[in-house]
């Protein structure tokens, strides 16, 4: 009688990327067997690093193995003025220039690695910022679609309630109930908190009045989730509209993440979630696939 095959787990490893001349840190999985179907790039907040991705306060939690063990590759990176390049950024850079730092990690990563279907692009706050800008960017069509999470347009504070370079803000608006968060969860999120860069904490309160622009030149599918319990951007109908209204975006999807708060990769919820922006990047391939059929079948064929 034949055995039961065991699975392997993915294996999350470091790894450094060329960011225009920047040296950039990051983590990534590889599907533990068969080609990658895509990259899911995955893009931190604000005073976190890349491992707010890779949660290990319980099996299952982290996007890094679930999206591996899912046939896709994740790299999740330290953005600029974050990890490795934190000494050569000691001020951060604006959204623009981590915009055009990220695109050009990713063909750096091209060069080297296998892409499937390309990029998808899953990003958390400050990140779904940069999510947004690269796509604006010309060739930012190329991308399969957005998946973002605690961003809006909105904020459901005043500016000077916003966490600065020398941190501030109150720190439960990042969290909400702690009852969201497995018990050790506060305890290992201490590796990957970060200070935040001194040039993205004077552009963080400038986000409403520029959105509309980077909005403008998006073209690519873009799926906006709030948790219930987010208490930095306005979740309600009118905001909504806000956010929706500018996108240039073939399609835009709002959902709701129950029992979760700003935080939510970290939370009891991640799962959940990583769930749905996978089940998105499914949706955005399979609408390409029958948009444009002859380039499916070239990509078909040169997995085989």
């Amino acid at each position: 009688m034949g055995g039961v095959t065991e699975r392997r787990a993915p294996e999350v490893r470091d790894i450094t990327l060329d960011a225009d001349g920047v040296e950039v840190s990051g983590l990534v999985a590889v599907p533990p067997s068969g080609p990658s179907r895509a990259v899911v790039v995955a893009v931190h907040g604000g005073g976190m690093r890349a491992g707010y991705f890779d949660s290990r306060s319980r099996p299952g939690l982290s996007l890094l193995t679930l999206g591996a063990e899912l046939g896709c590759t994740v790299l999740a990176l330290d953005r600029p003025g974050y990890g490795l390049s934190a000494a050569r950024l000691p001020e951060g850079q604006t959204v623009e220039e981590q915009a055009a730092g990220l695109h050009a990690a990713l063909a750096d990563f091209a060069t080297r690695h296998d892409t499937g279907a390309g990029f998808f692009v899953v990003a958390h706050s400050y990140g779904g910022k940069i999510a947004l800008a690269t796509a604006a960017r010309e060739g930012g069509d190329t991308l399969i679609g957005l998946d973002i999470s605690g961003l809006g347009s909105r904020f459901a504070v005043a500016p000077h309630q916003l966490p600065g370079a020398e941190g501030g803000g109150d720190w439960r608006r990042h969290w909400g109930a702690l009852r969201l968060y497995p018990p050790d969860a506060f305890l290992l999120g201490r590796a990957l908190v970060a200070p935040v860069p001194a040039r993205e904490a004077e552009e963080g309160p400038r986000w409403p009045e520029r959105y509309a622009g980077f909005a403008a030149r998006v073209r690519v599918p873009v799926r906006f989730t709030f948790a219930e319990q987010e208490r930095w951007w306005r979740c309600d109908d009118e905001a909504l509209a806000a956010l929706r209204s500018p996108l240039a975006a073939p399609r835009v999807v709002i959902d709701h993440q129950p029992d979760a708060g700003h935080n939510i990769s970290l939370g009891w919820a991640a799962r959940t979630y990583h769930l749905r922006a996978l089940a998105f990047l499914e949706e955005c391939l399979l609408a390409r696939d029958v948009m444009f059929p002859a380039a499916t079948e070239e990509r078909d064929a040169a997995l085989r």
